[in-house]
């Protein structure tokens, strides 16, 4: 998935080394992409509520592959604490309300 037009982009922001993936087909789009990328001498992070598959079974064995392959799992909430590093900061303050709503009750209303 690491195609030309892709790794031209990733040659533009040469200082970062980091990326977060999220997506749907975790076991096609973003098991292939990830797996490029570690390919590549990237970090890849991917956020377990934030990939999905149709089925269970294969986001569960992408994840497992993944991580395996070095991939960091976490979670939104945790990526986002990390990316904040202090509490103290603008952006921990402005993203904080969203730390604190229950996302069930979200999700009865959707």
């Amino acid at each position: 998935m690491a195609i030309p037009e892709v790794k031209k982009i990733l040659e533009q922001h040469g200082d970062r080394k980091s990326i977060v993936l999220y997506g749907i087909e975790a076991h096609v789009c973003i098991q292939q992409t990830a797996l490029d990328l570690l390919g590549l001498g990237y970090e890849v992070h991917l956020p377990v509520d934030g990939v999905s598959s149709q089925r269970v079974q294969d986001r569960e064995a992408a994840l497992v592959r993944l991580r395996k392959a070095g991939a960091f799992l976490t979670t939104s909430e945790s990526l986002l604490f990390e990316l904040c590093k202090d509490a103290k900061s603008d952006t921990f303050k402005k993203l904080a309300p969203l730390f604190k709503v229950d996302r069930d009750v979200i999700m009865d209303h959707l």
